[in-house]
């Protein structure tokens, strides 16, 4: 995950300017599902480990959305993220979570920049389960709810994640503190460093205790 154009650039199109419910106070980090199936949003996400900001991020030309801007924030559980900075993969559960928030310029002393509002846009989870789930990822946008069921795996996130993800289908590529201990860890896929060469984004010499 990052995940712009993740899932939530395909659904906020039509969502955008309206605020989604903030999520309830809760303790769990596991996903945590019903009965039917449906995963429950975690509600201490803003407590786990964060992992990076987008501004107005798309992974394809597009002329839409002009009249809105937004911040996209992404946390990992702590149990993941700890095994991740030890193996530079993603441990069976991992759990993303990526909110997205207005943007906006006027307020208070600011003069020039943008930083984010209180307005809640959107809200997405990427999980590891492979108990659970064909290719051991799904995806889950929740629209204002505190549960959401997978999108299928049909949808297009799945294939562009496979085909894209720096790291076992997720954008670490572009999580700065995680980057460097995939690169120590040498478990960058082949797809991510094939496109790094053609985009001449510069080689890095980093180590896998990068980010610690």
């Amino acid at each position: 995950m990052k995940i712009s154009m993740n899932v939530l650039a395909f659904a906020l199109a039509a969502n955008a300017g309206t605020p989604v419910a903030e999520p309830p106070a809760s303790s769990a980090q596991a996903p945590q599902y019903e009965a039917d199936g449906r995963l429950q949003l975690p509600a201490d996400y803003r407590e786990w480990v964060y992992l990076s900001s987008g501004l107005d991020m798309s992974y394809r030309e597009r002329a839409g959305m002009t009249d809105h801007s937004m911040f996209d924030n992404v946390f990992v559980d702590r149990a993941a993220y700890r095994d991740f900075v030890a193996t530079g993969s993603w441990p069976d559960p991992t759990v993303l979570v990526m909110e997205v928030r207005g943007a906006t310029s006027k307020g208070s002393i600011n003069k020039t920049g943008k930083f984010q509002t209180a307005d809640l846009m959107g809200m997405e989870v990427h999980v590891k389960d492979t108990r659970r789930f064909e290719g051991g990822w799904a995806f889950f946008v929740f629209d204002g709810a505190q549960l959401a069921a997978a999108l299928p795996q049909a949808a297009e996130c799945y294939a562009c994640h496979r085909q894209h993800g720096a790291v076992d289908t997720t954008f670490v590529q572009f999580y700065p503190t995680l980057l460097g201990i995939a690169e120590g860890h040498q478990t960058l896929s082949k797809t991510y460093r094939e496109e790094s060469a053609k985009s001449g984004e510069p080689v890095r010499e980093t180590t896998a205790n990068a980010a610690r």
